[in-house]
């Protein structure tokens, strides 16, 4: 799969005629890209004396994030598999596990404003918004299997979970770029 293939590849086989990677696995490489950037934030913040009040919180931020990058690289080839498979289940569980561990990601950003390094605020306010745009993305894949799966109950209960995390989501990406704008005009 594409696991430890190069970007290059992915890239391609996604703009060929081919049945995937398509959008669910685009939204996990979108959140995973959030989430190295939070990553790379912390990496570039650790060590640092103006930060250093901040070190235990910095590293609990880079393993999360840290954890998130790999579970979103890994789902980019769960999410390609379970299309290849035809299996609705596996198709609907893993762009609704985008769309939580998305959360949990953007979750990590409004912390970084303060905590992270300065020189890197812009890449905090990029981290959220692939995140949010992850979400999204993986939102669209969660509704289309939600119509071929054809239970009302389930559907009803994972639009309701959803709806309110895009409230959180979008909330976050909001103040975020906005804390990072005020900070960047001065």
């Amino acid at each position: 799969m594409y696991y430890n293939k190069t970007l290059k590849d992915y890239l391609e086989d996604l703009a060929a005629k081919l049945p995937a990677p398509g959008g669910g696995s685009a939204a996990a490489l979108a959140s995973g890209l959030g989430a190295s950037l939070v990553s790379m934030v912390v990496n570039f913040t650790l060590g640092k004396p103006k930060y250093l009040k901040y070190e235990r919180e910095l590293k609990e931020v880079l393993a999360k994030s840290e954890n998130l990058r790999l579970k979103f690289l890994e789902l980019v080839d769960l999410d390609v598999e379970a299309y290849r498979s035809r299996d609705l289940r596996d198709s609907l569980n893993i762009p609704l596990m985008v769309a939580r561990l998305s959360l949990e990601g953007i979750k990590l950003c409004p912390g970084l404003i303060k905590k992270g390094n300065r020189n890197l605020i812009s890449d905090v306010a990029v981290a959220a918004q692939l995140l949010e745009s992850g979400f999204a993305a993986a939102c669209v894949n969660v509704e289309i299997n939600l119509k071929g799966l054809g239970d009302k109950k389930i559907s009803a209960v994972m639009r309701r979970e959803l709806k309110n995390k895009n409230k959180t989501v979008r909330k976050i990406r909001l103040q975020t770029e906005e804390r990072v704008g005020k900070i960047i005009r001065g």
